[in-house]
């Protein structure tokens, strides 16, 4: 008979099976029978042990805490077993709930109110099988296998049988293994199993009842495990994007020209919508929509950028045009607890605005803004903004001529922290020259340009250990060329960073029309990009595409979006699911799609 070793039992999970032993002949029995018990040598306490009445099989075992001990009894009605008959049963047990299968038939489960206490020493004590200190006990000779499985329950590994009642279970190979001591008072670790929760309908509820057990969303094939208040994904199904729908028609205060979807701990999901005419908006998501929540005055406010300094929350607008005092002046807000609003933080003196870029290096916070033009010149300087812990303010750190730019994107590979600009326009051509530079010695340099066309975003990613950078071309023109309306329908490319050559090697060309924004998403294990399409040279009426990563062939066109000047895309996931926004630079209406998976 294989016993656990001489140390403090522990749950969660612990399985007693009687596996399987013959009943005496019918009698009538008229005192309790024991099956099995542990008691202490010295005391004659009863630690443990399983009791047979005519009506009810108890299950004892001794509870301790500050007010002293006492024997708790876990009840369940008496299975047929006085039939001159085989029976097996298997008794398992967890911190708060009681198992009984008999004969691989329903398990009995009793939710006690009483838990199994978290340790239970057996040292000093003995076991007695078929009795209790009796020389002979009714079951005394008749029960042929007897496990004690700590951290399993032997059900799944008996039933179904084809014969139930002499089913025997070979002893498991973890109690095999087990040398009788574990090394400096160690408890030995087992595969714990617990409680499964299958629902077909709605998350269930994850509370301190809850805690540590498991459910099975058999809908979407995901296993969770309840943790803290909140089911944490154990292992998740293969999910696969099937369609896209709409969702949510958003009303926007004008033309949307940027979307920034973030969200603040403990206060929910938000989208902020840069818009061109005189107020911008922020939008919180609530019953699965986005609801207006705060206007923010901008003056044709190009992008928003959500960034947090330790536990500061910021939302910074790039203005694209001066104020009614001719003054161009771009805002950073910072987030209220208090008022649970944005306010007005620090404006900072730019250029036509098109874009922020927040991020850390080594510690400390950045913001590089993407100046456009000054007046009419586009070859002018951006300016990178460095976070000041004294004063509480960015002050201006380094300065990069650009051309026109439109875009930053911030990554890093390794040790190494990376900038690129998309330059969309020199004056008299789209045909520039877009920088990446590299951070060393407490400054950007210049690390390797591409040639570009209107360039509009960068959108970078990774795929397994694989880099890649992505660029929208917009436009190619020229002043010395006659405008052509197939100038629009150009490539985008997508390159590669070859660790060797220590450059982004071209990976993919993708024909676009006006390409102003990628945006990079997975879905399962599959991954996405989706471009936004606004202008074919005679209508902005124009599909936006999906592609869908396949290896070796790149990226492949799945879904067509018909999108209306689409100027922005986000991506963003809720409890409900997985969805896109978009926004429309040439009218009042962003639109939620909703990711349909199978």
């Amino acid at each position: 008979m294989p016993l656990p070793p001489e140390h403090d039992w522990k749950t969660p999970r612990q399985g007693l099976q009687e596996l399987p032993f013959r009943n005496p002949e019918l009698v009538s029995i008229t005192r309790n029978e024991y099956l099995l018990t542990v008691v202490a040598e010295e005391s004659d306490l009863l630690l443990l042990g399983l009791r047979f009445s005519p009506a009810q099989l108890h299950f004892l075992f001794l509870r301790k805490d500050r007010a002293g001990a006492w024997q708790t009894r876990v009840s369940f009605r008496s299975p047929a077993l006085v039939d001159s008959h085989w029976h097996t049963l298997v008794l398992a047990v967890s911190a708060g709930v009681f198992s009984l299968t008999t004969d691989c038939g329903l398990p009995v489960d009793i939710m006690a109110d009483v838990p199994f206490p978290a340790t239970l020493s057996v040292r000093g004590a003995r076991f007695f099988v078929g009795s209790r200190r009796r020389a002979k006990g009714l079951f005394t000779g008749l029960v042929r296998q007897l496990v004690l499985l700590p951290g399993s329950d032997a059900t799944p590994r008996l039933c179904p049988s084809r014969n139930a009642p002499l089913a025997v279970l070979s002893i498991p190979r973890v109690l095999q293994a087990l040398t009788g001591k574990p090394e400096d008072n160690e408890v030995l670790k087992y595969p714990y199993e617990t409680n499964i929760r299958v629902t077909l309908g709605p998350r269930p509820p994850c509370t301190e009842v809850e805690d540590a057990q498991f459910w099975f969303d058999a809908s979407r094939k995901g296993l969770y495990l309840c943790v803290g208040n909140e089911w944490v994904s154990v292992l998740a199904a293969k999910e696969r994007l099937d369609y896209v729908e709409e969702h949510q028609n958003l009303f926007t205060n004008s033309e949307t020209l940027g979307i920034e979807v973030f969200r603040i701990p403990q206060v929910g999901l938000f989208v902020a919508t840069a818009n061109r005419k005189a107020t911008s908006a922020v939008y919180k998501w609530t019953e699965g929509k986005f609801v207006s929540y705060q206007n923010i005055p901008t003056h044709q406010a190009q992008a928003w950028r959500h960034f947090t300094i330790g536990k500061k929350i910021f939302l910074a607008v790039a203005n694209f045009e001066p104020d009614e005092k001719g003054q161009e002046f771009s805002v950073i807000y910072k987030w209220s607890h208090r008022k649970l609003k944005f306010t007005p933080y620090q404006s900072i003196a730019t250029h036509s605005a098109r874009d922020w870029e927040a991020f850390e290096v080594d510690g400390e916070h950045f913001l590089a803004v993407a100046n456009h033009r000054e007046g009419d010149n586009h070859n002018i300087d951006s300016v990178i903004y460095k976070w000041n812990p004294a004063t509480r303010l960015f002050e201006a750190n380094q300065t990069i001529a650009t051309s026109g730019a439109y875009d930053w994107e911030f990554f890093s590979v390794g040790p190494y922290s990376f900038l690129v600009v998309a330059n969309t326009f020199n004056g008299t051509s789209t045909k520039v020259h877009s920088h990446l530079y590299i951070r060393l010695l407490g400054s950007f340099q210049l690390f390797q340009s591409f040639p570009t066309f209107g360039a509009a975003d960068w959108e970078v990613f990774h795929i397994g250990e694989r880099i890649f950078l992505a660029v929208a071309n917009s436009h190619s023109y020229d002043v010395e060329m006659q405008v052509q309306n197939d100038s629009y329908i150009i490539n985008s490319v997508i390159y590669e960073l070859n660790v060797t050559a220590q450059a982004f090697v071209k990976f993919q060309d993708i024909l676009t029309c006006s390409a102003l924004d990628w945006e990079f998403f997975s879905v399962g294990e599959d991954y996405f990009l989706v471009v936004a399409n606004s202008f074919d040279g005679r209508t902005f009426s124009v599909n936006s595409i999906i592609y869908r990563w396949q290896g070796y062939e790149g990226f492949v066109a799945v879904h067509s979006l018909p999108t209306v000047g689409c100027r922005d895309w986000e991506a963003f996931s809720t409890t409900a699911g997985a969805y896109l926004i978009y926004s429309s630079a040439k009218e009042p209406l962003s639109r939620v799609l909703r990711l349909r998976t199978r």
